[in-house]
């Protein structure tokens, strides 16, 4: 199986690398992408409308693809197969749909304490607009649903029950047949998030007896911007359209519109009929490897990875449920989650830092982040013994800073801003570009940092507040900044965060921007700066690491004090 992913003969930092966020996307087969060559180069046509020949050759390898799914999942009928583009936009279908139409003050919508964003806020949103409420079952220190809360939970008030399938952030496998018959007893309708299943275990839908279920093309080595929602035909029927359009009506004049049948009624615009097809190309792939054979093989990887990480001092796993599927996500001591994959990556290794879109699983575990690795079928003992040695060498040779690394930033009540380092933010930049062109690998260049990071005066806590917090995935952020009392067109900021890496690009940040000019800070481009000093990456949205934020939050304010 191995031999056939191209991408995991490739070379990270000069190194093979070992993929292990599987979590997040899966790798793709020679045989997805040829299919996907395929029909861009001799079978691409839009679909259900032409009459040409080309036409109908891509409206049958579309719905033939569905068939497919339908199978995969045992759906009762090929129009229950609805195709979207991806889970979350089949999350929020159901509750745009299902949910405005027939959700009103005092109905309940249950979720669990472990689900991913995109199972939480189209929820939000829904209870909002119809003043139903929203209800969370609680997890236990394993991460595992507390069922006895869950059973309490239910009543005839139950509408609606979505819940995870394999929760991304944790690895839990939740007993959701069991939940499924529950919920059903108080005529509640029950949504599956399959978004980590579908890929490691077979699926019966008709055996769960769920009335949704959602997964995601690419989290089962297909491509991205394709997914499937399962409903029961009875349901979809009777459910209202969720996007108007081309394709999803049956007539339309100016005084009315009727709608057509499944599963096209879910369907509106031209759809992305590359994806649908080549997710069958997909589902044929895992499909003839064997999904049994699949998951005993995984059990047996995870089983082995999680013993041997258990072995590393400082490492503590977070999500320790009886039943797992691949997912191992871990805390180690002293070192932050950003920093670790950071350092990780520089080893080949890549895994995914952050909180997973899972914020309420961090908050209930009291952290801010974990490191997590992914696995899929195509990992080997080798791939876990090679993430294995790099988080030893990482964890036993990094130095986290000290609580005090450098002097305060505060006096007697005075904030002590640092001083401008140069005339100029273009003489600041250009001093920091002849550092780093001393510096040779990235190894280097990110012990630099991690350096420069160290340096940086600790912020008062009492400047630490949600006003000054800047929003990122991987780290926690906090920034303040003024006028200079003697000189009001001085822009003066100060920051801080709990990853070291973070910490040394702010300190980077502080080098082009402290005691600078407000209007010079405001103009300066930072994005050409980054890409000469090769840290371009860095600047890739809240997501990563907040600096995007930081540069925009920093222009913004310099801007107004102009």
């Amino acid at each position: 199986m191995r031999a056939d992913f191209p991408i995991l003969r490739t070379l990270a930092h000069g190194k093979p690398l070992v993929y292990l966020d599987n979590g997040a996307t899966t790798q793709k087969p020679q045989i997805v992408i040829d299919a996907t060559d395929t029909y861009y180069s001799r079978e691409n046509s839009n679909i259900h409308r032409g009459v040409y020949e080309l036409s109908q050759l891509a409206t049958t390898l579309y719905e033939e693809s569905r068939i497919k799914i339908q199978k995969f999942i045992n759906a009762a009928e090929s129009r229950e197969v609805i195709y979207t583009k991806g889970t979350t936009d089949s999350i929020n279908l159901v509750a745009s749909s299902l949910g405005r139409s027939t959700l009103k003050p005092g109905d309940e919508v249950l979720i669990s304490h472990m689900e991913h964003h995109s199972n939480i806020v189209p929820w939000q949103l829904i209870c909002e607009q119809t003043g139903a409420m929203l209800k969370v079952i609680p997890i236990n220190e394993a991460g595992e649903l507390i069922f006895e809360e869950f059973e309490k939970l239910l009543s005839p008030r139950t509408k609606i029950v979505s819940v995870v399938h394999v929760s991304n952030s944790l690895g839990t496998i939740n007993p959701v047949k069991q939940i499924i018959d529950l919920a059903h007893k108080q005529g509640a309708v029950v949504l599956i998030d399959g978004a980590q299943w579908v890929a490691h275990g077979p699926t019966d839908v008709q055996a769960l007896d769920c009335d949704f279920y959602a997964f995601s093309g690419h989290k089962i080595f297909g491509p991205t911007g394709i997914g499937i929602l399962y409903g029961k035909a009875k349901l979809l029927d009777a459910m209202p359209p969720y996007q108007g359009g081309g394709d999803m009506i049956s007539n339309v004049t100016f005084e009315k519109t009727t709608y057509n049948d499944l599963p096209y009624k879910f369907e509106a615009g031209t759809p992305n009929i590359a994806g649908g097809i080549v997710l069958g190309t997909a589902i044929d792939y895992v499909s003839n490897i064997g999904l049994e054979k699949i998951a005993a093989y995984e059990a047996e990887l995870l089983a082995y990875a999680q013993a041997r990480l258990a072995e590393i001092p400082g490492v503590r796993l977070i999500g320790t449920a009886k039943k797992k599927a691949s997912v191992m996500s871990f805390i180690t001591s002293g070192v932050h989650p950003h920093d670790l994959g950071v350092l990780l990556d520089l080893e080949g290794i890549a895994v995914r830092t952050g909180h997973h879109c899972c914020q309420p699983v961090m908050d209930r575990f009291h952290i801010p982040a974990t490191a997590r690795a992914s696995m899929a079928a195509y990992n080997t003992r080798d791939d876990i013994d090679r993430f294995l040695a790099a988080v030893r060498k990482v964890t036993a040779s990094y130095t986290p800073r000290p609580a005090q690394s450098a002097a305060p930033s505060s006096s007697n009540g005075k904030i002590l801003f640092p001083p401008a380092v140069a005339e100029s933010p273009e003489a600041a930049a250009q001093e920091l570009l002849d550092n780093f062109d001393m510096l040779g690998d990235w190894q280097t260049r990110y012990q630099y940092l991690i350096e420069m990071g160290g340096k940086l005066p600790p912020m008062p806590k009492e400047l630490k507040t949600d006003t000054t917090r800047v929003h990122g995935c991987q780290s926690v952020v906090h920034l303040y900044s003024q006028r200079d009392p003697k000189d009001k067109q001085v822009f003066n900021f100060i920051a801080d965060s709990d990853a070291d890496i973070v910490r040394g690009l702010i300190a980077i940040l502080e080098r082009l921007y402290a005691g600078q000019k407000a209007d010079a800070v405001a103009k300066f481009d930072v994005e050409t700066f980054f890409k000469e000093i090769g840290l371009d990456q860095h600047l890739s949205g809240g997501r990563r690491n907040g600096l995007s934020s930081m540069v925009s939050r920093i222009r913004t304010e310099a801007a107004e004090k102009v």
